[in-house]
C-alpha cells in the first residue's frame, strides 16, 4: 500500500469559516438574544401557573392602540421558526394575543400584516372586543420587539414560484414543459 502525504480530512480554517457562515445565518435578532425565555404554548398561556412566565411569541399584526402611557398591540398568534424566531405564516394560527409596551408604538411603523416578534412576561389576559363580542386574550408585557422588514423573499414565499414576476414567460406556470425532447405550451 502506497501512504500519501495529502490528508482527506478539511483543514481547521476551513471548518472555522463554515461555522462562521452558518451561525450568521441562524441567529436570533439582537433585540431578542439576550432574553430568556420559557417555551409557553398558546394553548397553555391563561392557565395560572404560566402567569409572570418569560415568553417569545411572534406572528402578524392587527391593529395598534396608543394609551396615555402605553400602547397595546393587537397579534395574530403564528408559531416562531426555531433559528430566527420568526413567525412561521405556513403554520396554522392559534388565536390572538396582546402586547403591551411602555414605549409609543407608532401605528405606521407597526402597520397591519407586518410580522413582528415580541419578549416579554405573560401577564394574565385583557378583554379586546373583536366585532361585536367581548373575549379575552393573553397579554404580554414586552421587553424587546422586533419589527421584521418586508422583503422580496417573502413576496417569492407568499406568492409561490410561479409568480409572474419570477417568471420569464409571463403567467404560465412551468412553461416551457420539456417532454420528449421538445418543447410545448401544455407539455405534450
Amino acid at each position: 500500500m502506497r501512504s500519501s502525504n495529502i490528508s482527506t480530512r478539511p483543514s481547521r480554517q476551513y471548518l472555522l469559516l463554515a461555522c462562521l457562515f452558518l451561525s450568521a445565518c441562524a441567529s436570533l435578532p439582537t433585540a431578542l438574544k439576550d432574553v430568556p425565555v420559557v417555551d409557553v404554548p398558546y394553548s397553555q398561556a391563561s392557565q395560572s401557573a404560566n402567569k409572570d412566565a418569560s415568553v417569545r411569541w411572534g406572528g402578524v399584526i392587527i391593529d395598534v392602540e396608543n394609551e396615555r402611557d402605553s400602547s397595546l398591540m393587537q397579534v395574530l398568534f403564528y408559531p416562531l421558526d426555531p433559528y430566527d424566531s420568526r413567525p412561521r405564516l405556513n403554520k396554522p394560527s392559534e388565536g390572538r394575543f396582546v402586547i403591551k409596551s411602555t414605549e409609543f408604538l407608532d401605528p405606521v411603523v407597526y402597520a397591519k400584516d407586518r410580522e413582528v416578534t415580541v419578549a416579554g412576561i405573560l401577564a394574565g389576559d385583557i378583554e379586546r372586543t373583536i366585532g361585536k363580542r367581548v373575549v379575552r386574550l393573553p397579554l404580554i408585557s414586552a421587553t424587546a420587539i422586533h419589527l421584521w422588514p418586508i422583503s422580496e423573499r417573502d413576496d417569492f414565499y407568499r406568492r409561490g414560484f410561479y409568480d409572474y414576476r419570477f417568471n420569464p414567460y409571463f403567467g404560465y406556470p412551468g412553461y416551457p414543459f420539456y417532454w420528449r425532447g421538445y418543447y410545448g405550451p401544455y407539455g405534450w
